[in-house]
């Protein structure tokens, strides 16, 4: 066979699967996201935050699906963490530094991002800003280089 004729025969037989592997990308998968609160479900500032939280471009029931789970004080951490990671998430949004120490304990797989957390170092959660290593990453509550700008923007 020449050369030739070898790409000819390439480029027919691509053409002709190229609308085969198109529709195959088509589906989308269901992606399940866990959110855990600190609060109970009928707390006004657990309800803002779940209000901010769909506002975030995503459509549930469409391309994702959330789940929230509600830790209150008097709720133990470590069962509510054990249910969030049984349902496998994709990945996790643990609110406030005991929810995602439980989580921490319970899975070292799944992603989880924290909010609420004022020292993730000192916690464990993390090893240093620049790349916080293991499967937990987040946004710190209080940062000690952000003073001085707080300071900046009241003046």
């Amino acid at each position: 066979m020449r050369r030739r004729d070898f790409i000819k025969i390439a480029i027919a037989g691509s053409a002709a699967a190229w609308p085969l592997a198109t529709r195959a990308q088509q589906g989308d998968r269901i992606r399940l996201i866990a959110v855990i609160f600190g609060y109970t479900e009928t707390d006004p500032e657990t309800k803002l935050r779940i209000a901010a939280f769909r506002l975030g471009g995503w459509s549930e029931g469409r391309n994702i699906r959330i789940h929230y789970f509600f830790a209150p004080a008097d709720m133990t951490k470590e069962v509510v963490a054990k249910e969030t990671v049984a349902l496998r998430p994709e990945v996790i949004l643990a609110h406030g530094t005991t929810i995602a120490a439980a989580v921490q304990r319970e899975s070292q797989e799944i992603p989880v991002v924290f909010v609420n957390v004022s020292d993730p170092i000192g916690s464990g959660f993390i090893t240093n800003m620049a790349r916080p290593g293991a499967n937990l990453t987040g946004v710190m509550q209080y940062e000690p280089g952000i003073v001085s700008k707080w300071l900046s923007m009241l003046k």
